[in-house]
């Protein structure tokens, strides 16, 4: 049986950036499957199946801001690195925030990368570039 395609949950609440990542996938003929969460709060329920959400498909790559409302990205990984079932999980930072503090608080929760947000879609082909080996592509 072959290796089930990694779902992307992206942690994001701002929309322009949502649908840029959303244009860059499409762009790329991008196949995994995209859910998208508005806060760390949203995006940890999405994660178990909680309230009203089924849960994100495993395995799974989390694409996560740093300034949300609610529960911020340094909190939602403090949570998602205390659960057991969910502190293996893969995890880019994308982020405008270029502060060593957030940095390195990111790193010590073991992210896999931390991409900068800058003007432009620059930015996104990076993060298709970084993401390569987990991404499925359309044949076409």
């Amino acid at each position: 049986m072959s290796n089930p395609i990694p779902s992307i949950l992206l942690v994001e609440d701002d929309e322009v950036d949502v649908e840029a990542i959303r244009r860059a996938f499409a762009k790329r003929h991008v196949a995994n499957p995209l859910y998208v969460a508005r806060n760390g709060v949203s995006a940890l329920q999405m994660l178990r199946g909680e309230e009203a959400y089924d849960a994100v498909r495993r395995p799974c790559v989390i694409l996560l801001d740093l300034n949300l409302p609610r529960m911020n990205g340094l909190e939602f990984l403090e949570q998602l690195r205390r659960d057991t079932d969910l502190k293996d999980s893969v995890v880019f930072v994308l982020t405008t925030s270029n502060s060593d503090r957030d940095r390195t608080a990111s790193y010590a929760k073991y992210v896999a990368g931390y991409l900068l947000k800058s003007d432009g879609d620059e930015e996104f082909s990076q993060l298709v570039r970084e993401l390569r080996p987990v991404l499925q592509f359309l044949d076409n």
